[in-house]
């Protein structure tokens, strides 16, 4: 009798009856490469795999998305509303683009210098290392490292790491010596010209002066995308800026108008945001 108990008491636990499923039922089933290799069929076959492979899947629609509404005319009555960002054209969709800096400093940075220069996104908002990071590998390279390596040991040898990234201390050397002479020319110019600088006039002009294919930020300007950077002082770029301002003071930097330009680009038809 006891024993009786026991077996119907586990059947009940373990042989549940199942209910409907909370959420539209989508059978979990992934790509079979008996068809060949199709990496479009692959892709889209993330959706069905589980995991962080669906969620990789649905950025891929929210980008083709993006990319869709970009190219549907801009509806006539909204085109008053629609400021335009310089001397881009109005679209019917404003892309955003956000990233820290890790990315610049690894291999991501070539896929976002790649949307930059085919002109995919129209503003880009990063951090203050998301902008030096970008100027300091046109000067010199980024090694690959191990996680493991001594932080202490790599101190005394005068190499920096971000992860598994080593940065020789060089590197900043080298970028003081290129940032140094272009402050020189900014504070002159705010002096003789009355130019008000902000963050993203900053980055546009290292982007001018870096004429570097290779950087992100060179593309940025050339395709006046603004870059909108509000702790652009937070890095190695603003240590050169506070060392510079010792020997050679005034250079100020607006960010309230700054913001004044972030909302321009947020104040159009339809606005999307990628975030690496």
């Amino acid at each position: 009798m006891e024993e009786n108990l026991v077996l119907e008491t586990a059947q009940n636990a373990v042989l549940v009856h199942s209910g409907p499923l909370p959420v539209e039922p989508v059978e979990i089933k992934g790509y079979d490469f008996n068809n060949g290799v199709n990496y479009s069929k692959l892709l889209k076959s993330f959706n069905t795999t589980g995991f962080q492979a669906t969620n990789l899947a649905k950025a891929v629609d929210e980008v083709n998305r993006m990319m869709n509404k970009k190219l549907e005319p801009l509806p006539e009555d909204d085109q008053a509303d629609c400021i335009e960002l310089g001397t881009r054209p109005k679209t019917s969709c404003t892309v955003f683009l956000g990233y820290t800096s890790n990315m610049i400093s690894c291999g991501v940075r070539e896929q976002i210098r790649f949307l930059a220069e085919h002109n995919l996104v129209d503003c880009i908002v990063t951090t203050g290392g998301g902008v030096e990071e970008d100027f300091i590998k046109c000067l010199a390279p980024t090694f690959l490292g191990k996680f493991s390596l001594s932080g202490r040991d790599l101190r005394d040898r005068g190499i920096n790491r971000i992860g598994n990234l080593l940065v020789p201390n060089d590197n900043y050397v080298k970028f003081q010596a290129w940032v140094d002479p272009i402050l020189d020319k900014m504070l002159e110019e705010q002096k003789q010209q009355g130019i008000r600088w902000t963050p993203s006039k900053i980055i546009a002009r290292l982007g001018k002066e870096i004429d570097n294919p290779d950087s992100v930020y060179y593309w940025c300007y050339k395709n006046n995308i603004p870059v909108f950077s509000p702790a652009i002082t937070d890095g190695s770029l603003g240590d050169m800026i506070y060392f510079r301002s010792i020997e050679n003071p005034g250079l100020i930097i607006d960010i309230v108008e700054e913001k004044w330009r972030r909302f321009q680009c947020f104040h159009q038809h339809s606005t999307r945001v990628r975030r690496f």
